[in-house]
């Protein structure tokens, strides 16, 4: 493919741009070459600026489960243009979208009860662990290696040199101070849970998790394991907070929390709430909630949160999230997945959870934990990417990121894909 126009603007972004890109992932480092600039979307594929047209897996990173500019999102955002972009006041679209995603998600999770509206997802994070800790005046805030909670300081942390042990700063220009009380924990592992709060469980306001890990490979978590971090923070008084900025909307309506039968107290939400304009959200149970200002002590406030342009398409695409959608979706998943771990000559295999699927090295278990992720098999993976790219499939431009599906895709789609895939060779 000739890509002249994507090298051209990417070498005049250099100028302006850190390292030309404005979210480092889109910058081609963890596979190599230039980025590829894309001009328009439609439906389940993207044109470059060069004309090339690719099959998209990236969805922008999951949003557009519903595919490129749905008609039903496109009329939505024209009527709202007509009336305004945003005014700073309550409008009516953020209590409609309130209503859809509240008395949507409590027929399955009854602790969502009220929600508060954000402008992204790491501000979501941010502010479910500021009420955490308002909540039950405590300071320490467990999550775990391999999950990903947003760009906020005391999120951005690695592991310490023990099993149980407090984070150390995962990002310079974060003070050792800010996560100081963010102890980082071991994917699937039971007795680290139990150790830590058989030591410390008076002083641990909550654990954070992705009920679906998805932003360092797909680390599918086993039921039982999420029932237990809900009854041990329950037994000792510690809030349960999904993060669903990622797979939020993608299993079904109520998300992972009503796909595994479990009730946190809090769940973050992003990306498919806002039909592809930013937003996020938490939500949960109502006394909990209140304690939010203006009813409670726990300051949270935002210019852009509630805007009408992101109500608005936030309210078409949920309402196009029907039984039958998560059916079709379901289906096309299945088959996917089928079709792909059936070709033994790829040095890949293929996990998936409802719309979410992910690739990983066909020599090893697939992990449930980041220290399981064979660190090298990015190298070939970063030669699929290309293999796929230049035949016009765009997959997500690092190994260690998930792959979603859209409506719009259709079985000749994904009978393409597999087709290059099958051509792959080492």
């Amino acid at each position: 493919m000739n890509r002249a126009r994507s090298e051209s603007l990417f070498q005049e972004a250099c100028h302006y741009l850190p390292g030309g890109v404005n979210s480092p992932v889109r910058a081609f480092r963890s596979v190599g070459g230039t980025p590829v600039f894309m001009q328009k979307g439609e439906g389940c594929y993207l044109t470059d600026v060069d004309g090339n047209r690719y099959l998209d897996f990236c969805c922008s990173w999951g949003p557009l489960i519903t595919g490129h500019r749905p008609a039903p999102i496109v009329k939505a955002l024209r009527e709202q243009i007509d009336e305004c972009l945003t005014l700073g006041t309550p409008n009516p679209k953020e209590v409609e979208l309130a209503r859809l995603l509240v008395e949507g998600v409590a027929r399955d999770v009854k602790s969502v009860q009220r929600v508060r509206f954000v402008s992204s997802g790491t501000e979501a994070v941010m502010s479910a662990l500021r009420l955490a800790r308002g909540f039950t005046g405590r300071k320490r805030i467990v999550k775990f290696d391999g999950c990903y909670h947003g760009h906020s300081d005391a999120l951005l942390v690695k592991a310490g040199s023990g099993l149980v042990t407090f984070g150390q700063p995962d990002s310079a220009g974060v003070p050792e101070d800010f996560v100081r009380d963010t102890i980082v924990l071991p994917l699937a592992d039971r007795e680290a849970v139990e150790q830590l709060f058989a030591r410390e469980g008076d002083q641990i306001a909550c654990i954070i998790i992705e009920p679906v890990p998805a932003n360092n490979g797909l680390l599918i978590q086993t039921p039982e394991y999420l029932k237990f971090l809900r009854e041990i923070t329950a037994r000792h008084g510690a809030l349960l907070i999904f993060d669903e900025v990622i797979n939020g909307f993608r299993l079904q309506f109520s998300g992972a929390a009503g796909y595994y039968g479990i009730e946190p107290d809090l769940i973050t939400y992003g990306k498919i709430i806002g039909g592809g304009m930013p937003v996020g959200a938490f939500a949960g149970r109502a006394e909990i909630l209140e304690k939010i200002a203006p009813l409670g002590p726990v300051y949270q406030a935002g210019t852009l949160s509630g805007n009408p342009m992101a109500m608005a398409a936030g309210l078409a695409q949920l309402s196009m999230l029907t039984p039958e959608l998560y059916a079709g979706l379901e289906e096309k998943g299945r088959y996917l997945e089928e079709q792909f771990n059936r070709m033994d000559n790829l040095p890949f295999r293929m996990c998936r959870v409802g719309s979410i699927f992910w690739l990983y090295d066909a020599a090893h278990e697939r992990p449930v934990r980041a220290d399981q992720i064979d660190r090298e098999s990015m190298k070939t993976y970063a030669a699929f990417f290309h293999h796929c790219l230049d035949r016009g499939v765009y997959l997500a431009p690092s190994g260690y990121e998930v792959g979603f599906l859209s409506t719009p895709v259709q079985r000749s789609d994904l009978d393409l894909f597999l087709s290059i895939a099958s051509e792959f060779r080492r």
